[in-house]
């Protein structure tokens, strides 16, 4: 059975210690370890040869494995058009620099280079992460945008990705980009675009959440049928919608996570609007046989609580049987 693992980013505030404790304490097979706060140090992992065995050492007192980690944060600082004080809240200082623009974007680019090395040390096939994006501020398409610049747009990802991506490749690790607003692919369209303007490259996959496709109308399931060869990791967070009252819309009003005012919110897995069993069975059908990761974010309620029962949540829909497996076990004998 696919293992499920817990994604550490929501709780990088706290020290790995801790998280480990409580993810083991909760039931997860695992981690999806997040590249922030003392999670996990790409620097300290490609330069300092003891700190990655430190690391295993460390996950194994927990009976914890990982098989993926994520380094969001970085990621989105490649690409960006607008690189301000938003970015230098969430970067490493040694990734911000002096604060220039170009500056950014080339360390956070080095940075992902080395992500994809410390993967490999660490003994994991996959980097899940945002790419950032240079026509994101266009989205609404006023002042009028031409076709030109976004053609431009997905140049600039494939100009500064592919060398990214040719590290991936040497190291034997994948990308898993999530698809996400803000990204240079956040809906089925431009996911497409994004995997044509790379030449449809082995290295660069997808990572499937589903919550920021329910609130854009994008169908999960017929993504997951779409992108078959393409879905490299799976994130579970469910998404509820509050739209219908003529009051809010689903842009958030630059409203927080948990304001009410706002068209939609993140809410503990299996009380939302995505149809789970579905997309599992969707999973089952494309023959993933990677890792469950949960997602834990519900800014509506105390941090700590939901998190197991999520891990229940997930680990029922997790149990479906695959296609044809009953009926060959059935007859296996016969």
């Amino acid at each position: 059975m696919r293992p499920v693992t817990l994604f550490t980013g929501q709780w990088a505030d706290l020290p790995f210690e801790e998280v480990c404790g409580l993810a083991a304490g909760w039931g997860y097979d695992g981690v999806e370890i997040a590249c922030s706060g003392d999670h996990f140090d790409v620097e300290a992992a490609v330069t300092d040869p003891g700190y990655v065995p430190r690391k295993l050492e460390q996950l194994d007192r927990h009976g914890l494995k990982v098989w993926a980690i994520s380094n969001h944060l970085v990621g989105q600082a490649v690409c960006d058009h607008l690189i301000d004080e938003r970015h230098r809240a969430i970067l490493p200082a040694r990734i911000w620099g002096d604060g220039s623009p170009e500056t950014v974007r080339r360390a956070a680019a080095e940075d992902m280079k080395n992500t994809a090395r410390a993967a490999a040390l660490l003994g994991v096939d996959t980097v899940v992460g945002f790419t950032g994006s240079a026509i994101w501020h266009t989205v609404a398409m006023f002042p009028p945008v031409t076709a030109a610049m976004v053609a431009a747009g997905y140049q600039d990802f494939a100009d500064r990705w592919n060398p990214i991506l040719d590290v991936f490749d040497e190291v034997g690790v994948r990308f898993a980009h999530e698809v996400h607003p803000s990204e240079i692919a956040y809906d089925h369209v431009t996911t497409q675009r994004a995997l044509a303007a790379v030449g449809h490259r082995p290295a660069f996959g997808l990572n499937w959440d589903p919550s920021h496709m329910i609130w854009q109308d994008i169908d999960p399931v017929n993504f997951i049928l779409d992108f078959a060869d393409r879905i490299y990791h799976v994130d579970c967070k469910d998404t509820r919608m509050r739209v219908g009252d003529g009051r809010r819309g689903r842009l958030s009003s630059h409203l927080p996570w948990a304001d009410l005012r706002r068209g939609w919110d993140f809410v503990s897995t299996g009380r939302g609007d995505v149809p789970w069993e579905d997309c599992f069975r969707a999973l089952n059908s494309i023959g993933y046989a990677g890792p469950i990761s949960i997602e834990w974010e519900d800014a509506g309620m105390d941090r700590l609580d939901g998190a197991r029962e999520a891990l229940g949540f997930i680990r029922t829909l997790n149990s479906i049987t695959p296609p044809g497996a009953a009926f060959d076990a059935a007859f296996s004998t016969r």
